[in-house]
């Protein structure tokens, strides 16, 4: 092998940025004479490895930037420890045809029902597909535009969030907003409204969300948004994580 040809070819793989190649470029070469592999095949590897390895760079860093808490699959999920209403529609959503059709998702219901298991991971399996996704509670959220609102960064912002496929807001209800923050989800929430898909989590029903935005035109508005054409899954139900730890108890 000509040391000189393959240290100029690393070099040109290092300015193209081409991942994957330079790093065990030797070690193909090398088996390449060894087999006498056709310089076609060679190339086809090369590169394969290449896409391989930036498709699966992609993924990673799709997962990463989505800013999951922790992580969550739907793989490990027990369908039969959720409530009826997300047992029906679980094959449905775990398609993700939700986010080509860029409808809305809302699990409403008590606490402990599997809605942030389910929504985490809808959302890791999106970016596995190569969508982009977005994860934040509610109150983190609202926070962050008031901060980009206070540094006249919001047309921005909300021009960034735009580009997300999916955006799951965790833990509506939680906390109450004042008047600020209910309008800006409602404006930012609006944006989105049929032309990407979101995510909410919600331990309240519909009729309650007013204790939540304080005005009760803003939330009809809201829940009209919110509402059209999307998936309403009822999680009220006995709790998944009681179940869970049943389970591993009596393991």
């Amino acid at each position: 092998m000509n040391k000189e040809i393959i240290l100029e070819t690393k070099n040109y793989i290092k300015e193209l940025k081409i991942a994957g190649i330079r790093n065990d470029l030797n070690q193909k070469l090398a088996e390449a004479y060894r087999d006498n592999t056709p310089y076609e095949e060679l190339l086809r590897d090369l590169f394969r490895d290449a896409y391989d390895m930036r498709k699966e760079n992609g993924r990673k860093n799709r997962i990463k930037n989505a800013k999951f808490p922790y992580k969550k699959y739907l793989d490990t999920l027990i369908v039969d420890y959720l409530p009826e209403s997300a047992q029906a529609k679980f094959k449905e959503l775990k398609s993700l045809k939700f986010i080509e059709e860029t409808r809305n998702i809302i699990f409403s219901g008590n606490p402990g029902t599997g809605k942030t298991h389910l929504s985490i991971g809808l959302g890791i399996k999106a970016c596995n597909e190569g969508y982009k996704v977005f994860f934040a509670t509610v109150p983190q959220f609202i926070n962050q535009l008031k901060e980009t609102q206070s540094e006249r960064r919001l047309t921005n912002f909300e021009s960034k969030f735009q580009k997300y496929d999916l955006i799951i807001l965790d833990e509506l209800g939680y906390i109450s907003f004042d008047q600020k923050g209910s309008e800006l989800l409602f404006s930012f929430l609006s944006l989105r409204a049929e032309r990407k898909s979101t995510i909410i989590t919600s331990n309240l029903s519909f009729e309650r969300w007013n204790e939540v935005f304080n005005d009760p035109a803003l939330t009809a508005a809201m829940v009209d948004r919110l509402t059209h054409k999307s998936y309403v899954i009822n999680m009220n139900g006995n709790s998944y994580r009681m179940k869970e730890t049943e389970e591993w108890l009596g393991q």
